[in-house]
């Protein structure tokens, strides 16, 4: 026998290494993962994430939300550049997918998440039933995809981008991940692919520990839109007590908070899926409004580059906003969420667990509203039952989500007369039965314990010291990560020049509309003087892949031309109340994702390889031009459209007049025609686009959208705009289909340019134009690139005139088709009674082009001043040497 004290021993032995094994448990860091869609207060968030001690806390993925306040393709090469800065690139980032649901509710592998789930189906084209309550150009996604022009220039640019085919998938990213054991999600954005992920995976639910969301509002009273103690009796308010904050939709639905709005669905999903769920909703997040105070104590605190990077950012939303409120009506949404949560992680393994240093916290049962009563009814309005025997997803016939669901902003089921919209989707609603789920709420944000301290909540603390600290801090911005950085402008001397044909080229910017670009550039400015660029974004891209322009425009050594901004909305599809969001009736037969927006914005990955000009889209604004304020730098603000027109005319000798190429939807084009002061300086149009159908077989390319058989894309995108241009006094040729169709050989026009002089220009050119044959042999998306070749065909046409081609043309009288009804909007007619004689170019000799095409890009004249972003990084990694420098010229 061992006497009792050798079994003490042992005993006390044994705790020891059970205390200890405890201990490295509880060591090893909480892994998290953040969904995110990269909104403003978004990159706050991931910035306080990234900062913490990675003995606590692993940040391992990050997933965009592409269904709410950004475009995938901005979005993914802003976080790539973010955690370049923060030096995390091993940080996996997802986005996108090509996946789709099946109408019998099958989920396939990698859906995007570009689309709500009720609107998902086979592909990325889609509706915007939900999305659009969100602004689509200022105060929306032109600047959030920008970050106000603040992206391009303070982040670095590292080699992570975004490649078609190549990129990691949100779903795959989470697959990943969570498959690797215990993880904390944090989701900011809309539910979507959460929710993708969970219905999908069932069997991986258990290794999320938690999800913590911002969004929704259970008991909040709506803060802002209040009228002030000493306003006047003509005051109105307006959201003030709403339980949630769509500012665009509040008459309809003054529930919903916009992260739950973008996908309610979703949302019933994520908070019904079992897993605990931590929510900070509108009720903690409206009582931590940015105050004056802490902008302050922000703006002393610039000792980090992601200190400097929020605070621009931040100071920007200030300048801009578009009344005097901004102090009670930006919050801490997004970061705050970080801060509860990472205090709850913290605090999760001591006797009180609820315990939250930044927020009250409590229980509440809750739900998500995804229909609106009488249940069980059918109206159109619900696709998981309208003209289905088996509900989608086999959800319950006349359960919660058979309703009427809300169908945009102006759903007359909404509207309640002299009252409170009656629309409830996306509601948070505290309820209690057998659909209720207890939820742990953040109700309200904790006071400053420092009763002294100019800072009056207790996370404005933590933000701004886990920020400043060096731990972990951003290792240089975009100018100084180069030590002999140099900003330059290039600006062209034509003064011993004759000039030729003045132009000014309209572009909705897709792939093909660049490769015109260059080709415009290229040939000499005594034949064609390129006098301005018009932006229509009404088309492939989104505004903000204006950049991309400012960037071609910097390598081709041509900053001296102005690029002035369309409007982002079709006409008639802007919001009659409110313009700054409408609908996409016709824009949504673009896909969001491969071989659509998502490619056009990334230049199909290759925007990137192009030199960074020192021009670029911003926010900046001031009175004189209808903006509230001035900001720091008024000079700095993006022209619009029509005043690049107004200032091009003014450079023009008297009764000279300007040839136009348009190459996107004709929205600005429609505005421009209907000024009389300036349709009468147009000497003609060239208009890429329209379809003239020959026979039934003879099909137009709107293949998204199957019961229009014979529109043009062009055309169709603003119909209502090409009736008005084809009803117009102006010239017009028109460069059709067919004809494009007969010179998008891309096997031919890469022959020659493989024999063509290498610039560099032809050189970026070739690679776009070989990318695009690649994609589409080995990819069904990717199987409209003719679409885009074509596009070239105008900006040949109008420069080498028909001679060089051996152009024929012929005369007929042309209509379009705009009478509200998508199958048949866009389409072209030809009506002798009705319609406008144009000039159709139809027959080019296709051998001849391509030669011409490769020929002047192989031109050394007029070639690049810079060849590539690598050739800048070059010239700035060592001091400057003047005498190998190129000094200029044309």
């Amino acid at each position: 026998m061992f006497p009792m004290r050798f079994w003490v021993a042992v005993v006390l032995i044994m705790l020891g290494i059970i205390g200890a094994a405890l201990d490295t448990l509880e060591a090893k860091p909480r892994r998290i993962l953040l969904d995110t869609d990269v909104d403003t207060d978004d990159l706050f968030a991931l910035l306080y994430l990234l900062k913490l001690n990675r003995s606590e806390f692993q940040l391992e993925g990050v997933t965009i939300n592409a269904n709410a306040w950004t475009n995938a393709g901005h979005a993914v090469n802003q976080v790539y550049d973010l955690l370049y800065m923060m030096g995390r690139d091993d940080i996996a980032v997802g986005m996108g997918g090509e996946g789709g649901i099946l109408p019998n509710g099958t989920i396939l592998p990698n859906v995007g998440g570009y689309l709500s789930i009720i609107e998902q189906g086979m592909t990325t084209a889609g509706g915007c039933r939900y999305r659009q309550a969100i602004p689509i150009g200022l105060g929306g996604h032109l600047d959030i995809d920008t970050n106000y022009g603040i992206r391009k220039a303070f982040l670095p640019q590292g080699r992570r981008k975004y490649t078609p085919l190549r990129q990691p998938t949100v779903q795959q990213v989470l697959i990943e991940k969570i498959s690797a054991g215990p993880i904390t999600l944090i989701v900011i954005g809309a539910q979507t692919n959460i929710a993708i992920f969970l219905m999908n995976n069932p069997h991986l639910k258990k290794n999320v520990e938690h999800i913590y969301i911002m969004g929704g509002g259970v008991r909040s009273r709506n803060p802002t839109g209040c009228c002030p103690q000493n306003a006047s009796s003509s005051c109105v308010p307006q959201q003030c007590g709403d339980r949630g904050n769509l500012f665009a939709n509040y008459k309809a639905n003054p529930y919903a908070e916009f992260n739950i709005f973008g996908d309610p669905f979703a949302a019933y999903q994520v908070i019904h899926s079992g897993i605990p769920v931590t929510l900070v909703p509108l009720d903690a997040t409206n009582t931590i409004p940015i105050t004056e105070e802490f902008f302050d104590e922000f703006e002393k605190s610039q000792d980090t580059y992601e200190a400097q990077f929020c605070f621009k950012s931040l100071k920007m939303a200030r300048d801009t906003w578009f009344d005097n409120q901004f102090y009670t009506s930006y919050f801490m949404w997004d970061s705050f969420t970080s801060g509860v949560a990472v205090s709850s992680m913290r605090n999760s393994n001591k006797k009180n667990k609820g315990e939250n240093e930044y927020a009250d916290m409590e229980y509440i049962n809750i739900t998500v509203i995804t229909s609106n009563k009488p249940y069980g009814i059918s109206d159109g309005s619900n696709p998981f039952f309208d003209g289905l025997k088996v509900p989608k997803f086999n959800l319950k016939k006349g359960g919660v989500h058979s309703g009427h669901v809300q169908q945009g902003l102006r759903d007359q089921f909404c509207f309640v007369k002299d009252g409170k919209g009656r629309c409830q989707d996306g509601y948070t609603a505290e309820v209690n039965g057998p659909d209720s789920v207890k939820v742990l709420v953040a109700t309200k944000a904790k006071p400053n314990r420092d009763v002294r301290s100019p800072l009056d909540r207790e996370y404005f603390k933590s933000f701004l010291n886990v920020l400043t600290q060096p731990q972990h801090a951003g290792r240089f911005n975009f100018t100084t990560q180069f030590p002999y950085y140099e900003e330059v402008t290039y600006m062209q001397d034509f003064q011993n020049k004759i000039l030729g044909k003045p132009v000014v080229f309209d572009m909705d910017m897709s792939v093909g509309d660049f490769l015109a670009l260059f080709y415009l550039l290229k040939v000499a400015v005594e034949v064609i003087n390129l006098k301005a660029i018009i932006v229509s974004p009404t088309g492939w891209a989104n505004a903000a892949t204006i950049d991309v322009i400012y960037d071609l425009l910097h390598m081709m050594g041509r900053d001296d031309i102005p690029v002035g901004l369309g409007n982002v909305f079709a006409m008639n599809q802007s919001d009659p109340i409110l313009s700054s969001i409408g609908d996409c009736k016709y824009a949504k037969a673009i896909p969001h994702g491969n071989g659509g927006l998502l490619d056009s914005d990334t230049l199909y990955g290759l925007a990137r390889d192009l030199p960074r000009s020192p021009r670029r889209y911003t926010s900046e604004n001031s009175v004189e031009f209808g903006a509230p304020r001035d900001t720091d730098h008024p000079e700095l603000r993006q022209p619009l459209a029509m005043e690049i027109w107004e200032s091009v005319l003014q450079t023009m000798e008297p009764g000279s007049k300007i040839t136009v190429l348009t190459n996107g939807p004709l929205t600005t084009l429609a505005k421009v025609v209907s000024v009389k002061n300036i349709s009468s300086r147009i000497e003609e149009v060239y208009v890429v686009g329209g379809h003239i159908s020959r026979n039934a077989r003879d099909k137009g390319n709107v293949f998204s959208v199957p019961s229009n058989q014979y529109a043009e894309f062009n055309m169709f995108l603003d119909p209502l705009a090409a009736n008005t241009v084809f009803q117009s006094e102006v010239n017009v040729t028109l460069i059709p289909l067919g004809v494009q169709h007969k010179t998008s050989s891309f096997s031919r026009v890469l022959w020659w340019l493989r024999r063509t002089e290498k610039t560099p220009e032809a050189v970026f050119s070739k690679r776009v134009l070989l990318r695009l044959q690649r994609l589409k042999q080995i990819h069904h998306r990717y199987h409209h690139m003719d679409t885009f070749l074509g596009e070239i065909l105008g900006a040949v046409v109008l420069a080498d005139g028909p001679s060089s081609l051996d152009a024929k043309f012929e005369g007929k009288p042309i209509k379009v088709l705009a009478q509200g009804d998508v199958s048949i909007d866009g389409k072209m007619v030809v009506d002798e009674k009705h319609g406008k004689l144009v000039r159709i170019l139809s027959h080019v000799n296709a051998e001849a082009y391509y030669e011409m095409y490769a020929n002047w890009l192989g031109d050394w004249n007029q070639s690049a001043k810079v060849g590539s972003f690598e050739d800048q990084k070059r010239k700035w990694s060592h001091p400057r040497d003047t005498k190998l420098e190129d000094v200029g010229g044309s």
